[in-house]
């Protein structure tokens, strides 16, 4: 299986507009974050986790040519507002499938509502097919299985997902044991680390470190990556040896 981060960053990316911060004032290419997704792919199969702002440029960036669906971990604007940029693979592979809880495909369905409408449907729009997600129900992705993972974003339900021995979580603040339980023996964790100070909806970097040290995969990547949390290059020497921050065009075998 071959992960290739599309995006590291958080819901403003790096730099940010009109920021002077330092980082986002960098000339070093690992401090340049677009919104956080990543693509998962494996013999002739081909996701995305998440379809931000950043899809287009993500896409042209990594060659893909072919998606088979879209796995949405929550409703931001940052993980889902790309979705009219799936026209092209509709217009090569027919309809897209998502992946979502029902209450992210209502809000998909209030924001694009042309997408989903099946009356006076306009021609061109993005054409998708509906899978809902639901918690302790894994579904077939190609020849895989996903299972779904649910963690708690402040007070709003977010999905992870585990394929294999990877797995992948983003914008986590709390866990339950029992979805702790899903993520044993893995080869890969991917985590967000915001930031070094407190945040009241995501883990800041001691919490990540605490959660990797507490699921003991191989090898963890950070992700979800704010400017405030510093220079890639110092950060990287702050951390663990089997942890690494993760940056934009990132790519990892499993």
């Amino acid at each position: 299986m071959k992960v290739y981060f599309l995006g590291t960053g958080t819901s403003q990316g790096i730099p940010i507009i009109g920021s002077d911060h330092p980082v986002c004032k960098s000339t070093d290419i690992k401090d340049k974050r677009l919104r956080v997704s990543v693509w998962i792919s494996w013999d002739n199969h081909s996701y995305v986790i998440d379809c931000g702002p950043d899809f287009r440029q993500q896409m042209l960036k990594a060659d893909c040519k072919k998606v088979e669906g879209i796995l949405f971990t929550h409703e931001h604007s940052d993980h889902t507002a790309g979705l009219d940029d799936i026209r092209p693979f509709n217009f090569r592979q027919g309809e897209m499938p998502i992946y979502a809880h029902q209450r992210v495909i209502d809000n998909l369905i209030q924001r694009f509502d042309y997408v989903f409408e099946t009356v006076n449907r306009y021609p061109g729009a993005p054409s998708v097919k509906i899978v809902e997600v639901v918690n302790n129900e894994p579904f077939v992705l190609g020849d895989k299985l996903a299972i779904p993972i649910n963690v708690m974003h402040g007070d709003l339900q977010v999905f992870g997902y585990r394929i294999d021995d990877f797995a992948y979580l983003t914008d986590v603040k709390t866990i339950e044991e029992q979805e702790i339980a899903k993520l044993k023996n893995l080869k890969v964790l991917v985590v967000n680390a915001l930031r070094e100070t407190h945040h009241d909806t995501h883990f800041n970097l001691q919490e990540a470190l605490d959660f990797i040290a507490l699921i003991k995969p191989e090898k963890a990547y950070l992700t979800h990556i704010s400017h405030h949390l510093g220079f890639h290059e110092d950060v990287q020497k702050k951390l663990p040896e089997n942890v690494f921050l993760a940056y934009d065009n990132l790519e990892i075998n499993l």
